[in-house]
């Protein structure tokens, strides 16, 4: 198995600051223009863990990435909370009255909605990545245009920084995981955080009596999604977050769990990230 980290999109990404902070700013990436792509890389075996973004507190969940995760049989044995400061950047001697475009990956834009709504006649380009459209303008010369990511992306590629802070809350962060095709077993001392799966029987009250057996085993539920099964319309699929004190109240939930769903898979049990 290769030892490189695979990241959405290039270096100067969000997904590039968060593989320093995990494994140090000297570990080998594999850059990957997609989410799939990233997945590939791993279950190929051509990189040995990932860096995937599931939520952020401003556009919320990106709900294809639980999928991707569930369907691949990654393992999640860790994440990580980034603050974002979203970024507007061009080529110098540009304002922003000069600007007709801005590229920048989805959910990037998604965050910056206020900002870019007093800007109407700014037509909004998607993106693969936050750092590959900077690159792109930067090498292309390319003016009139725009992108928005971090900071670091800016300077990397030489761009003049437009505007500072432009997304729509302050307070903005993405929750990153880590991912590896086989499960990295710590000791369960470590263990105060899992995300699992399942599945259960349309019937009234099913999903209140999941989460009052998460509440009678001490359980924290830190997040709820939920995602159609394709297989059978209008029936979903529930992938949660649960932190804990002690591994033994997560144990007897799981076992409790595995009995009352009609399908139970674990995600991940790791460290809870958040501070």
């Amino acid at each position: 198995m290769d030892t490189r980290i695979a990241i959405q999109g290039i270096k100067g990404s969000f997904h590039h600051q968060v593989a320093g902070a995990w494994f140090g700013n000297n570990a080998p990436l594999a850059e990957c223009m997609s989410f799939p792509a990233l997945v590939q890389s791993l279950v190929t075996n051509e990189s040995g863990l990932g860096v995937m973004a599931l939520e952020n507190s401003i556009a919320g969940s990106i709900i294809p990435n639980y999928a991707l995760i569930d369907n691949n049989n990654l393992h999640i044995i860790g994440e990580h909370y980034l603050n974002i400061s979203m970024t507007l950047m061009a080529l110098s001697g540009q304002s922003l009255s000069d600007i007709t475009e801005v590229h920048s990956h989805p959910m990037a834009l998604l965050q910056c909605t206020d900002f870019l709504a007093k800007y109407p006649h700014i037509k909004l380009v998607e993106s693969a990545d936050t750092a590959e459209s900077a690159r792109y303008i930067s090498e292309q010369g390319l003016k009139g245009i725009a992108a928005i990511g971090s900071p670091i992306a800016a300077e990397m590629f030489g761009l003049n920084v437009l505007a500072n802070s432009i997304h729509n809350i302050q307070n903005n962060q993405t929750r990153f995981v880590i991912v590896k095709t086989q499960n990295s077993v710590l000791p369960p001392e470590q263990i105060n955080k899992a995300s699992v799966k399942f599945t259960l029987e349309d019937t009234p009250g099913s999903l209140a009596t999941v989460l009052n057996v998460m509440n009678n085993c001490k359980l924290n539920l830190s997040k709820i999604q939920s995602m159609p099964i394709a297989e059978t319309p209008f029936k979903y699929s529930f992938f949660v977050d649960v932190v804990f004190e002690k591994y033994k109240h997560y144990q007897k939930a799981k076992t409790i769990l595995e009995l009352m769903t009609t399908q139970f898979k674990v995600l991940g049990e790791y460290k809870n990230g958040k501070l």
